[in-house]
């Protein structure tokens, strides 16, 4: 390379046909050819061997083309080089000139002024200017694509193919084209501010990322038509928009990024406004439809926001996600708001019916069934009028609404036949209950005392029919108006066997010998005549003892009361001993024996509490005596020893009467209690209550 004012000089190709690809680039560099666009001209001089190129171009351009000594050349080799050259062409020219016609301009012009080379060297200068010799620039390739398209020319000369220029322009556009596509196209990967908002918009929105994308986008593409604009238009074209695709395909996921951040985000604030706007009484569809067109709304602006100018992306299906979010919410609220509203209401019965209808059917009777009928109309319509109005924010179809109120009322049935269920479960208990309550306490409600006056089997049957009554009004659910027989059979079966026997002495079959009640479907039995029967006989067993308890009190109660002799015996008494009533009047010292033996068998009664003993029966109450006889007996001459050693040593000096009187009942007290002390002490607790009674 030769370098000198101004000027490169570059081999391009050897003597091999090689061409010097490094040598053009360098040579490119140094003028900084690819910054001229089109710019620029070649001039190309063709011509045989020292036949005058090197010379021309060296005066044109002030070059420094080595020019060889055209008399040491090789004339003699080249045949037909002086035809080829033109030589007799030039010579005839320069011989006719004066005679040839010219134009009017140049009629008197010399030839010599048309080898003028300083102007010729100006035509070449402003070549490129508009009507000069290279003014058309069309067909130009741009400077930066000349290094490619000169190697491309000498490829198809060294192959000896057809020249095709249009093809070869084509060909160099493509080229370089697609490298400054792939330039760009780096240089926007690389791009320090697309990073970062790649980076950010992976975990949270961006502000303006739809303005921002699209400049650093349109920068890139400016880039590319700036370096591109020379080729040719439709291979520059094609190549452009390759490359936008490709920068488009790259910034599809931060955009889906985007609209997917805007999506959740307008959910979440969907799902906030709507909680307070329910929270705030207002009706649900009204708070759904007006929460979901607002939020929708916002959603078109935010993704419109988003958009890059470059794409004509559609967002529709990120939108129509969103929708599907929107209305699977308001499903699954609307669900959870109705499963509330009917859990609540259902509890409100629950609590209405539950403890009304278990104390209803503690007391039956036979109003039990009408007034359990009217607690549940009562409470239901309640209920389905509170519910009906909560509905009405739903704005439901009536189909589904009168569903719903028709499964609450069934609920509200649900929750009586359970509870009869229930009740019926343990009605043997409850009979018993009953039947106790009656039985043990009067109709004042107080506890009966066995006192031998009662009339135990008409209480009985009085408590057994309380309790039957109660078997009756459990064996069947009655929430209907339909009338049965069922009291009336149990009645007859179970209470008065022998007026059924009487009644049907043509039907030998016994009337609760089924699993099923007449006119009393089996959805609605509790309890079937084959197990009323059942439990009325274990309920019979169970109570059989109390009954035989309350006869054998008052068995006892009698016995304690009648302990005088028979009239009969009495008048027996008096007749047989008059003999001896007369002889105790003659002789007045056998009643005072007899008045003392009275008194020792009245103190020995006492204390042996003979009636409370004999109240068990005869054979415990003698052995129970004669196991405490010989102690009281010893007790009773122990006190009487005490109370006369008191007397002895009484001082009547120191002892006035009144004083002496008082002292002797303290005395009396404390010896009687003494007395009873030892006797409990000796015989029992239990003896120690009638001391108490007697005094």
């Amino acid at each position: 390379m030769d370098k000198s004012s101004n000027c490169c000089s570059t081999h391009l190709i050897d003597g091999d046909g090689a061409f010097n690809t490094v040598g053009i680039d360098k040579f490119m560099k140094e003028v900084k050819l690819a910054e001229c666009g089109l710019s620029y001209a070649v001039v190309a001089i063709m011509g045989p061997q020292s036949s005058g190129k090197s010379t021309l171009l060296n005066n044109l351009f002030g070059t420094n083309f080595r020019e060889m000594d055209a008399f040491k050349g090789r004339w003699c080799h080249d045949i037909g080089r002086e035809q080829a050259a033109n030589k007799p062409l030039l010579k005839t020219v320069f011989q006719i000139w004066d005679s040839v016609p010219k134009p009017e301009a140049h009629r008197e012009t010399p030839l010599s002024e048309f080898f003028n080379v300083a102007s010729l060297r100006q035509r070449f200068f402003h070549s490129i200017a508009p009507g000069g010799l290279a003014g058309d620039r069309r067909g130009v390739v741009p400077a930066s694509g000349f290094a490619f398209s000169a190697e491309q020319i000498w490829k198809v000369i060294k192959e000896n193919k057809d020249l095709d220029l249009p093809a070869h322009k084509v060909m160099v556009a493509t080229v370089r084209c697609e490298e400054i596509a792939n330039e760009k196209f780096s240089s926007f990967i690389g791009n320090e501010e697309w990073r970062e908002l790649e980076e950010t918009v992976e975990t949270k929105p961006v502000p303006g990322f739809g303005k921002k994308l699209s400049s650093i986008l349109d920068v890139c593409l400016s880039e590319y038509d700036a370096e591109a604009t020379y080729f040719d238009e439709g291979v520059r074209s094609s190549k452009r928009k390759q490359l936008e695709e490709k920068l488009l395909q790259l910034v599809q996921p931060a955009y889906q990024f985007m609209l997917g951040h805007i999506r959740s985000g307008t959910l979440d604030k969907f799902k906030e406004a709507f909680d307070s706007a329910l929270n705030e009484g207002k009706g649900f569809a009204a708070a759904a439809r007006d929460c979901t067109e607002h939020f929708m709304s916002q959603f078109d602006e935010a993704s419109a926001g988003a958009d890059i100018e470059q794409a004509n992306w559609d967002s529709s299906k990120v939108r129509e996600k969103l929708r599907r979010d929107i209305d699977a919410h308001i499903t699954a609220v609307r669900t959870a708001k109705l499963s509330e509203l009917t859990a609540m209401y259902e509890k409100m019965l629950n609590e209405a019916l539950c403890g009304p209808v278990e104390a209803l059917f503690d007391g039956a009777s036979n109003d039990t069934w009408p007034a359990i009928k009217k607690l549940l109309r009562q409470e239901t319509e309640k209920a389905v009028t509170g519910f009906s109005s909560a509905l009405s924010g739903f704005e439901m179809d009536e189909v589904a609404k009168n569903n719903m109120l028709s499964r609450l009322e069934d609920h509200a049935r649900g929750i009586v036949e359970a509870k009869a269920k229930e009740e019926a479960g343990r009605v043997l208990m409850r009979m018993k209950d009953r039947f106790s309550t009656l039985f043990s306490h009067d109709s004042d409600s107080m506890p009966r005392v066995w006192t031998g006056n009662e009339d135990i089997r008409a209480i009985t049957k009085t408590a057994r029919s309380a309790s039957l009554k109660l078997l009756s009004v459990m064996a069947a659910i009655r929430l209907d108006d339909h009338a049965d027989n069922i009291e009336s059979t149990l009645s007859l079966a179970l209470l008065d066997p022998k007026a059924a026997a009487s009644t049907n002495r043509s039907i030998s079959v016994d009337p609760l010998a089924s699993s099923s009640w007449d006119e009393v479907p089996s959805s609605k039995t509790l309890l079937t005549p084959v197990q009323c029967k059942s439990l009325w006989r274990q309920f019979k067993i169970e109570t059989e003892y109390t009954v035989t308890q309350a006869i054998s009190a008052q068995e006892a109660s009698k016995r304690s009361n009648n302990w005088l002799p028979p009239p009969w015996a009495i008048v027996a008494l008096i007749i047989l001993g008059f003999n001896e009533f007369m002889t105790l009047l003659r002789n007045p010292l056998y009643l005072g024996f007899i008045f003392v033996g009275y008194l020792l068998v009245k103190a020995l009664w006492v204390q042996l509490d003979i009636s409370a003993e004999f109240r068990h029966g005869a054979l415990p109450g003698l052995l129970s005596i004669s196991a405490k006889f010989l102690p009281t007996i010893m007790s009773l001459l122990r006190k009487l020893a005490e109370e006369g050693q008191t007397q002895a040593n009484a001082d009547p000096q120191h002892n006035p009467l009144p004083e002496r009187s008082s002292q002797r009942g303290t005395n009396d007290y404390n010896s009687s209690s003494a007395s009873s002390e030892v006797t409990s002490s000796e015989t029992g607790n239990e003896y120690s209550s009638s001391h108490y009674k007697e005094q």
